[in-house]
């Protein structure tokens, strides 16, 4: 994300052809500034200031450029050719901005394309986009661009031929324009506070039972507060405040563990409350409790030190300020008068925990902070029992639910001990484990569980998403990305040649290993993230999610970020499992067709989308989706009821000229060999993100149902989907990330 400075924030294609005067006399000005500032004394910019101001991943584009820009071919930049050179590639038409690409790719300066400077240029666009093809693939690549524009069969491709073969791919033409430049656009204005969202019939739609949930949390508070500052009105205004901030605090304190009690919340997912509370939001609700009773304590703490304030300072009191806050002397509460000592205490262990609760700790590596330190909630509920005369009334009914929660998965979990059977170790540091499933273990597709290797922590559990289809029997999959010390710890514990408790596989890992000498390279690499093993780990659950609701949708949009797809791959599998039970084949005329609507599932229809940084992610779950291609390849392309969307995000956009060549011979090849060169799968993967706007409105124009989006992945890409979804009146659900 660019900061507020940051001269990248306009895009070039923002600027073109919309500027008027008076911002063209600005953005002059500053290019102006900006010259001077990188060129110093001389004046002049060389190739290697150029370079560094563009930022550019391969120095091939930078040098290009530079060559181009520097029209006396003096070996620097002045500031007027550099205004020259802008002024064509961002105002000018398509037609000077393709003979500029025409420049850039005519490396001899022959006026002509030949195949090695096609193939530089490409390996060139691989680099800038981070994607690793082999040689024999860029050839191919090279070979298949340069066959389709070159239509005379000369062995070289004219400017002509060059902009026909541009203008076969619709819209590249009309977006032609180039990033280098970015860098030299004016900052952006200071952006708009985010204004609140309107209560719209969509919000409401999207948002009913967690406003009525929070309206009805906050009248009750309203209420508790006024029955008890009522009840001792007589006793001053410190008293009063202290008294009803205590009442709530009775009622957050007890409650907030029911707000925890998973094994509840899953059984409460499979009845129609499910459809009247917010379920989804447990654990947000449960933040929002938190600070609630932060706030409340200091409040009470206030108004105590206030009233404690005034009774030291009463002629008759026989006790000093400090001992009525530290001491038991005074005899205040009901336990031989804890209440003062026990109120101290209670104040630095809620602060303790929420400091460490905030997401710089959990997500900065150091979740075994927030773990350790949260697991002082008991010695909270025994403080407040010797606190507050009426807090074990408010406890006893969540408090029995909760340790009989707790003490049923423990037993569950400890009563027999699963095996870890097999280890992979994916790219970009992601573990996939195999874990002898119990036999019985039920669990829906998108559930999580709980998971303990005493190897790696004696006491620590953590949760992590089911990655296989309940379908599958033998096994569950978990794929766990090294995020914190405990994944960190995991995954680097597998990379030693032989891990604890895998010794008992010596001999078939060294049979697979003699074997893999004989193997390629890639395979080679394979068998040696591949381990097979025998380590003792428990597991607790399984637990139900938001996408528990995703069978009982019409039109299903699943989207996944990086390791989010995780939820996914497990519903994935379960649906094409499903899908299959459904559909019938005539034995004489081999006709397909879908009968009914068995096993309560409503889909019709459901795309995938799932989006990368990188190359390499895609290998988390390719052979998957190859299967899933596999499954439904017999189908039209109007009648298949899985559609995948893939987004590779630090790939450059068929909008970017350093791209353009790239991404005509990637869809080029890919319409050759039915495959895309990046994943092996029949769907192109799209470089850059997703237009948002045209996804939503293509889903909407195909009206096969209800529409409801389930996403995975990080919270700022979910503000967004979540806005576009209450524009066209779609349901949002969001699993926890």
């Amino acid at each position: 994300m660019n900061t507020s400075g940051d001269p990248a924030q306009i895009g070039p294609e923002g600027c073109r052809g919309t500027m008027s005067a008076e911002e063209d006399a600005r953005w002059l000005r500053w290019v102006t500034q900006q010259f001077k500032t990188i060129a110093g004394e001389d004046g002049e910019i060389s190739l290697q200031e150029f370079k560094s101001a563009l930022h550019v991943k391969e120095s091939f584009f930078a040098e290009r450029f530079f060559a181009l820009f520097d029209s006396d071919r003096s070996g620097t930049i002045t500031l007027q050719e550099l205004q020259e050179a802008l002024a064509l590639l961002i105002h000018g038409s398509p037609m000077d901005k393709l003979k500029f690409l025409f420049q850039v790719y005519d490396i001899d300066g022959s006026g002509s394309i030949d195949p090695d400077e096609l193939r530089t240029v490409l390996q060139s666009c691989l680099r800038e986009s981070a994607i690793s093809l082999p040689d024999e693939k860029l050839d191919q690549l090279t070979l298949a661009l340069f066959e389709s524009a070159d239509t005379d069969g000369n062995g070289a491709i004219t400017f002509e031929e060059l902009r026909d073969e541009l203008q076969r791919f619709p819209g590249v033409m009309e977006n032609l324009t180039i990033s280098a430049a970015s860098w030299l656009m004016a900052p952006a204005p200071h952006p708009r506070r985010h204004r609140p969202r309107q209560l719209t019939r969509a919000y409401w739609h999207n948002h009913r039972s967690q406003l009525f949930c929070l309206a009805a949390y906050a009248g009750l508070h309203v209420l508790l507060f006024a029955l008890a500052a009522g009840a001792h009105r007589h006793l001053g205004a410190s008293v009063m405040v202290a008294k009803g901030c205590g009442q709530c605090l009775n009622f957050d304190c007890s409650f907030i563990a029911v707000l925890m009690l998973r094994r509840c919340l899953t059984w409460l997912r499979a009845t129609w409350l499910a459809q009247v509370l917010p379920l989804d939001q447990n654990i947000q609700f449960h933040q929002l409790m938190g600070y609630v009773v932060v706030g409340l304590s200091l409040v009470h703490t206030v108004a105590h030190i206030v009233n404690f304030a005034l009774q030291a300072q009463a002629e008759a009191s026989p006790f000093q300020f400090w001992e009525l806050l530290l001491t038991t002397r005074p005899g205040i509460g009901w336990v031989h008068g804890s209440a003062s000592p026990t109120g101290v205490a209670l104040l630095l262990l809620l602060l303790l925990m929420f400091i460490c609760s905030s997401s710089c700790v959990r997500r900065s590596g150091h979740f075994e902070v927030f773990y350790w330190t949260h697991l002082s909630y008991l010695l909270v509920w025994l403080l407040l029992i010797f606190h507050g005369p009426n807090f074990w009334k408010w406890l006893l009914v969540p408090g029995i639910l909760f340790f009989l929660e707790k003490a049923i998965g423990l037993a569950v979990s400890r009563m027999a001990a699963v095996c870890i059977m097999e280890v992979n170790l994916l790219p970009s540091k992601v573990t996939h484990l195999l874990i002898k499933r119990p036999p019985f273990f039920h669990y829906r597709p998108g559930d999580y569980l709980y998971l303990n290797i005493p190897t790696i922590a004696r006491y620590e559990w953590h949760p992590f998403t089911i990655s296989s289809a309940p379908e599958q029997k033998d096994t569950i999959w978990l794929h766990i990305r090294s995020q914190g010390q405990w994944t960190n710890r995991l995954y680097e514990s597998f990379k030693v040649s032989d891990p604890l408790g895998c010794g008992s596989k010596r001999l078939s890992r060294s049979v697979t290993m003699r074997k893999s000498q004989r193997l390629s390279k890639g395979s080679r690499i394979l068998l040696e993230n591949h381990q097979f093993c025998n380590i003792k780990c428990y597991i607790d659950g399984p637990y139900g999610t938001p996408t528990r609701r995703i069978f009982a949708s019409e039109h299903a949009v699943l989207i996944g970020a990086g390791i989010g797809i995780t939820p996914f791959a497990s519903i994935l599998q379960s649906i094409m499992y499903r899908h299959q039970k459904r559909k019938h084949t005539c034995p004489n005329c081999q006709h397909s067709w879908i009968k009914g609507v068995q096993d309560n599932m409503k889909l019709q229809k459901v795309d995938f989308i799932w989006i990368n940084r990188d190359q390499r992610s895609f290998e988390w779950f390719v052979s998957l989706l190859t299967k899933l291609e596999m499954d439904q390849a017999q189908e039209t392309q109007h009648d298949r009821f899985l559609e995948l969307h893939m987004y590779m995000t630090s790939a450059l956009g068929k909008n970017d000229m350093k791209a353009i060549g790239l991404q005509m011979a990637l869809d080029l090849l890919a319409n050759k060999e039915k495959k895309d060169s990046i994943t092996g799968l029949q769907t192109r993967t799209q470089p850059g993100r997703p237009d948002w706007s045209k996804v939503f409105q293509k889903v909407a124009a195909e009206k096969k149902g209800k529409v409801q989006v389930f996403f995975c992945g990080s919270p700022a890409l979910a503000k967004v989907l979540k806005g576009h979804c209450e524009k066209f009146s779609f349901r949002f659900f969001q699993e926890n990330f």
